[in-house]
């Protein structure tokens, strides 16, 4: 069982599975898109060698709390979708694996001053990294009723997505909405009781995910990974929802996002990924007594395939 350090207040999902299915090369080089507190790159370090190299990214300037001190680590404190730029900054070209932890983790959640969660009054903030401009006030306060019931449709799954925009574009009228109690209040009173809070998350998820552009940025590290992975090289993706997951899903199938592969002109079909696991690897219930948090992660794994000795 691989463990964490005290000092880590997130309880990394899937470990063991996300881990023992990435590494191939123990001499190898990987990447950790979503640093975190640590966890997937503490487990990865204690199975790659020495002369192996693990370069991680996260964009919260937080995650430098947990910064890992050996020499074959290095941390950046940027965006997975700069991850290219950085690899050429050490002179690396090709990888053998690449895991991503996607969403949020408990050093967002169980920081109220950081406005992720509706549980607690703190400003109406929700960005990974505080520096990008658009927070989810700007998000909440500028965004016209149709677009904000776009979010609320198609992020939240809401059925009602309409009102709950109308709801939040009437509150604002008589004062800016600053905080995530704010945010509650305007839209309450439209919820039933008994699903208040699986309303409420959904709801902030939506604008989570507008607020930190997540869907557009997992496309780019897909891309990503389909340029930098050697042939045979792993790619680790763990979820928490269906637009992610979905994405995933169809890229590692197809080589693209809507699901529709693409053929050339003779009607081949060269996806550029085989999914490793059939279905969809989902925590088990002893791993959901530990951590229920976990109850929505799902695990998809793929390898890169190579054609005619080529790089796809």
């Amino acid at each position: 069982m691989l463990t964490m350090t005290n000092k880590t207040p997130h309880i990394p999902v899937l470990l063991e599975q996300s881990v023992n299915a990435l590494i191939t090369n123990p001499d190898g080089i990987y990447i950790d898109a979503t640093f975190g507190a640590g966890g997937h790159s503490s487990a990865i370090l204690q199975k790659i060698s020495s002369k192996a190299k693990l370069v991680a990214f996260d964009a919260d300037p937080t995650a430098v709390e947990f910064n890992i001190q050996k020499p074959n680590f290095i941390l950046f404190i940027s965006n997975y979708i700069y991850i290219r730029n950085f690899l050429m900054l050490l002179n690396i070209q090709y990888v053998d694996g690449i895991i991503a932890d996607l969403g949020i983790s408990s050093m967002h959640i169980d920081r109220p001053e950081r406005g992720f969660s509706f549980k607690y009054n703190a400003p109406l903030d929700m960005r990974f990294n505080p520096k990008t401009p658009i927070s989810a006030k700007d998000i909440v306060n500028s965004y016209s009723e149709q677009q904000l019931t776009y979010l609320f449709k198609n992020y939240a799954q809401l059925p009602n997505a309409h009102k709950f925009a109308k709801a939040i574009v009437n509150a604002r009228q008589n004062k800016p909405i600053q905080t995530t109690f704010d945010l509650v209040n305007a839209i309450e009173h439209l919820i039933p009781q008994k699903i208040r809070n699986k309303t409420l998350a959904q709801l902030f998820q939506a604008i989570r995910i507008e607020t930190n552009n997540e869907l557009d940025n997992v496309k780019k590290l897909l891309l990503i990974g389909k340029q930098i992975l050697k042939p045979g090289g792993r790619f680790v993706i763990i979820s928490f929802h269906s637009l992610e997951d979905r994405l995933v899903k169809n890229f590692f199938k197809t080589g693209t996002f809507d699901g529709n592969p693409q053929k050339d002109i003779y009607g081949n079909f060269y996806p550029p990924f085989k999914p490793l696991n059939k279905k969809v690897i989902t925590p088990s219930d002893e791993e959901l007594k530990k951590n229920p948090r976990a109850k929505s992660a799902k695990l998809r794994i793929a390898y890169k395939l190579n054609y005619n000795g080529q790089n796809n």
